[in-house]
């Protein structure tokens, strides 16, 4: 008998136990879902209508290459959470338009990075001819972007900084941030620098916010831009260019 009550009070345990799971992974499913921000629709029109750009949609993200086909350089870009790879389209589009870098938006599991555990060759196999890659992502898709850099030649970090630490390593580094971003702050940057090898160069956007490294629309707890999404986009293009070009 009281072997009997001990296995259903053992049953009734792991029965709330596994519910306790199953509401978990509804819930968090639930979250990811909401409050997605998409692109805004007059940069990415403007985007789309270039003329040096090619835009490819695929299942594991978008894919955008120089509309010429020459193209030596690639970036794996992982959006921050809850962005949509398409709020990313407009300020990236630069890279590859002008300065020939295919660039794969990744598009994650769940519109989460740390949810998805595909490696970075799941994404450089969308352009199988680029055989020099840098990785990168903006806010927390730049801490995923940190996990997979050992797999790549570069890394660049948007309004972002790493978790890992990348101290010794020899790898180029590129940090851009924001002076009025509120989220990736100035100071949690300046924190987070020692997880970056001494090489790493850090620039500040004066005047832009976390928001100002996508085209996606405003973002709550964020400061407010003091520069147009222009100027802001132009010295990303800038700095970024001149990452890829140190690695020819």
């Amino acid at each position: 008998m009281a072997r009997t009550r001990s296995k259903r009070i053992l049953l009734r345990v792991l029965w709330s136990l596994g519910a306790i799971v199953v509401l978990l992974v509804i819930g968090t499913i639930v979250w990811s879902q909401v409050g997605v921000m998409g692109a805004e629709p007059g940069p990415l029109a403007e985007a789309e209508k270039n003329p040096a750009l090619t835009i490819e949609q695929t299942p594991d993200g978008v894919v955008l290459s120089p509309a010429d086909g020459d193209s030596e350089v690639g970036l794996v870009f992982v959006p921050g959470a809850k962005v949509q790879p398409e709020g990313y389209i407009s300020t990236l589009q630069d890279l590859a338009a002008d300065d020939g870098i295919t660039v794969v938006i990744t598009r994650p599991w769940l519109n989460l990075a740390f949810f998805d555990p595909r490696g970075l060759d799941a994404f450089t196999s969308a352009a199988p001819g680029i055989g020099t890659w840098i990785v990168g992502g903006h806010s927390l898709g730049g801490v995923r972007a940190c996990q997979l850099a050992a797999d790549a030649d570069a890394l660049a970090l948007f309004a972002s900084y790493c978790a890992d630490d990348l101290s010794q390593s020899a790898l180029p580094v590129l940090s851009l941030s924001g002076s009025e971003d509120g989220l990736s702050t100035p100071q949690k940057i300046a924190d987070a620098r020692h997880l970056l090898p001494g090489s790493a160069e850090l620039i500040e956007i004066d005047g832009a916010s976390h928001a100002s490294f996508g085209a996606y629309g405003p973002q709550a707890g964020d400061g407010t831009p003091t520069i147009p999404d222009d100027d802001v986009r132009a010295q990303i293009t800038e700095s970024v260019g001149a990452l890829a070009a140190g690695l020819d």
